[in-house]
């Protein structure tokens, strides 16, 4: 049996359920010491090392003139792209525009009858980084983490967005890559990728911009990285493996379910696929669809891989227990696969993205609905969000007092000064109003 399934009300469940939510696991260490070796060389040669990392791990003849892509190579990917392509693109980027754009948020201030003023000013940062990977040599183009990245950062109205991502071997860049960034505005792109582009974008180079921003999923290097700079600059989030929970009833179809499963297994060996259902007969279908439906994957290997280690099928007593579960667990895509879906979305307190009923696939999130896809992993959806415009946004705080404003205010202001110890910060109120 792939899964063996699991009672949540018996010791064995006890087990399992506490094992998921305990899933949290820092970024891989095991390169840490290689990723800031390769983060120091970065910073004191610059172009030098990124030239050098690029030459032995991606493009052995890239030359230093050729790390930013070329208006040239920006205007031949379109002649390398098909009609179909752009019909698609065009449709991708016009629903998560038209659903980013409902993340602004406004600047605002507030009032007094004494004449103090305070507020909140909402700017965007100067500059964003996105890192692309390069998708098995650049065989499978990330578009969709173009424009899950660079989309919310366009609408937050930064400036400067630069697009990073490892070359082919040849020193390409996929074509639909370098097209989808420019539909979407995105023309400043370099060819570097792994530890040493994240490094490039936090210290900045003769030819690559320091950034504010670091966006961008990757692998162990990248994610390291990204943690080794974050506090110099912001970053999306520390993310880790692919993880779907399917809350199902005896509405819902086996097929589609083992699909879904399925669906996250493929991404990596570490993916976690957990189904949750009330309706045990589901438990034997499901497990029949997936022994089905793996040797027609291309990644079987790692779909079965990661279903065998990691899959999860656990036995609800009721629809109430089974959303328990789901909230205990906080994973990052939830799906219920059940007769009345709304009528449960009050309860839920914690997912990265929630979908509804069963003719909503969670690859629906991934790649049109709207809604971001880069979303918290490993249970940190019970603090964390999904990326957005606010990603890319600072607020600083307003604050006016009038002279009259001021003296009503001293003595509060003053004694808690004082009661802090912070003799000055009472003098630098008391000498405004001459005393």
């Amino acid at each position: 049996m792939l899964i063996s399934p699991v009672t949540i009300a018996s010791t064995e469940g006890d087990k399992v359920l506490q094992g998921l939510v305990d899933r949290f696991q820092p970024a891989d260490s095991s390169c840490r010491d290689a990723v800031a070796k390769i983060l120091q060389a970065v910073r004191e040669k610059k172009d030098e090392a990124v030239l050098s990392y690029c030459r032995k791990y991606d493009a052995p003849n890239l030359a230093a003139g050729q790390l930013q892509v070329s208006a040239r190579e920006l205007k031949e990917a379109y002649d390398r792209v098909d009609e179909d392509f752009l019909t698609t693109l065009a449709k991708a980027i016009e629903r998560i525009h038209s659903f980013h754009e409902r993340e602004m948020e406004d600047s605002w201030l507030q009032t007094r009858e004494d004449g103090t003023i305070v507020g909140r000013l909402v700017r965007p940062v100067d500059s964003a980084g996105l890192y692309v990977p390069g998708g098995q040599g650049g065989s499978t183009p990330l578009v969709s983490s173009v424009l899950m990245n660079g989309i919310p950062a366009g609408i937050a109205g930064v400036n400067q967005r630069v697009m990073v991502t490892p070359p082919g071997e040849d020193g390409s860049i996929s074509p639909h890559l370098l097209v989808a960034a420019q539909e979407i505005g995105i023309t400043e792109i370099y060819k570097a990728g792994s530890a040493w582009a994240i490094g490039a974008l936090a210290f900045g180079t003769e030819t690559i911009p320091k950034v504010d921003v670091i966006v961008g999923p990757g692998n162990q290097y990248v994610t390291e990285a990204k943690s080794q700079v974050s506090g110099m600059v912001r970053i999306d989030m520390i993310a880790g493996p692919s993880e779907v929970l399917i809350v199902a009833d005896a509405t819902a179809r086996a097929v589609s379910v083992a699909a879904d499963m399925l669906a996250q297994a493929e991404h990596d060996p570490l993916a976690l696929a957990i189904l949750v259902t009330t309706h045990e007969p589901l438990v034997a279908e499901v497990l029949a669809e997936l022994d089905r439906q793996l040797p027609l994957l291309e990644r079987e290997k790692i779909a079965r891989t990661s279903l065998a280690e990691r899959g999860v099928i656990l036995l609800a007593a009721d629809l109430e227990e089974a959303i328990e579960v789901a909230n205990a667990v906080a994973i990052e895509h939830l799906e219920l696969m059940i007769e009345d879906p709304w009528a449960q979305v009050p309860h839920i307190r914690h997912a990265g993205a929630i979908f509804l009923g069963n003719n909503t696939p969670e690859a629906a999130g991934d790649y049109l609905a709207g809604p971001n896809h880069v979303l918290p992993t490993m249970g940190t959806a019970r603090f964390a969000s999904a990326l957005g415009v606010e990603t890319f946004l600072k607020k600083s705080s307003l604050i006016s007092y009038s002279a009259g404003a001021l003296a009503a205010d001293s003595e509060h202001i003053m004694r808690l000064a004082r009661l802090e110890g912070l003799g000055a910060h009472a003098r630098s109120v008391a000498v405004r109003l001459g005393r």
